[in-house]
């Protein structure tokens, strides 16, 4: 199968709410906008992102979805995320679900949430520990530019 795109759609209650969070905190910009759908894009780096907010309760979604999201994590991989975390949980006052902390598997990171409780984990990619960077399989992305660190 070859894909032309792919991003997350998150249900929520909360469809204005969660796209002006976005919009605030995150630098997407509308695509398309509805009261019960609003599509997003970023395309402040190097590669165009793509995130979509709905009305968890549209008839499209099949009867038992019908809830907001629940179990989903959307990573932001940041180049600063020390300036991200004064930015967003010091200054802005989003809560916080992790503090900042290294991992050892390679990430120095924090998760806040947005208005429909959807986690959002922003990440800043750090040089592993010896025992978690022999599993990363190099060169996993076809584009080249990425070695899998991003777990």
């Amino acid at each position: 199968m070859k894909l032309t795109s792919s991003y997350p759609v998150l249900l929520t209650e909360q469809v204005a709410a969660c796209a002006a969070f976005y919009k605030q905190y995150f630098g997407f910009a509308p695509a398309f906008e509805a009261d019960w759908y609003v599509s997003l894009k970023n395309d402040c780096g190097s590669r165009p992102f793509e995130l979509a907010i709905m009305d968890a309760a549209h008839p499209t979604v099949p009867e038992p979805f019908r809830k907001p999201v629940q179990g989903v994590i959307v990573n932001f991989e940041v180049d600063n995320v020390d300036a991200e975390y004064e930015r967003l949980i010091v200054q802005a006052k989003l809560p916080l679900h992790l503090d900042i902390r290294d991992e050892p598997f390679g990430q120095r990171h924090f998760i806040t949430s947005d208005p429909g409780g959807t986690l959002i984990d922003v990440i800043t990619i750090i040089p592993p520990s010896e025992s978690f960077s022999e599993q990363y399989v190099e060169n996993v992305w076809s584009d080249g530019g990425n070695d899998g660190a991003n777990g």
